[in-house]
């Protein structure tokens, strides 16, 4: 099984959340784990918010770099280029995604071409993205029909 982490399931590795032990099984089981360039920063981001917030110790922030450079070679990422980012963009405007979203439906929609026709299974926390995935994929088979 191929599997598309978006950045709120990629955090789920590292901290402890609902859902992360789904997440890890997930991941687990796959033989593929495919996420976004902008995962990274986006995780990154998210780590140090956590701090800020009190919810990470200094040390729990500084295990979950480690552990998050340690296994982003291990994932299999979907660059940046004009053409995904235009396709972005259209995806933006039709499902009223913010950006970083948009970025990520489109690397898994690619993901998605590329595995044909294997599956890809979507994991993603963010219920808007999680409904445009579905909407894009069901669009995605019927045009390969």
């Amino acid at each position: 099984m191929t599997l598309y982490l978006d950045t709120s399931s990629l955090i789920k590795l590292y901290v402890h959340e609902s859902a992360s032990e789904r997440v890890l099984a997930q991941v687990e089981e796959s033989s593929a784990v495919v996420t976004s360039i902008v995962a990274y920063p986006e995780a990154r981001s998210a780590l140090a918010r956590l701090r800020r917030e009190g919810r990470l110790s200094a040390r729990h922030l500084t295990a979950c770099r480690l552990a998050l450079d340690r296994d982003w070679p291990t994932l299999v990422t979907i660059g940046l280029d004009a053409a995904l980012c235009q396709w972005a963009g259209d995806l933006a405007e039709r499902y009223a995604l913010r950006g970083f979203d948009s970025l990520h439906l489109a690397s898994y929609l690619e993901t998605r071409r590329r595995a044909a026709p294997a599956p890809v299974t979507f994991s993603c926390f963010d219920e808007r993205l999680a409904r445009a995935a579905l909407a894009a994929g069901r669009a995605a088979a019927r045009t390969r029909h």
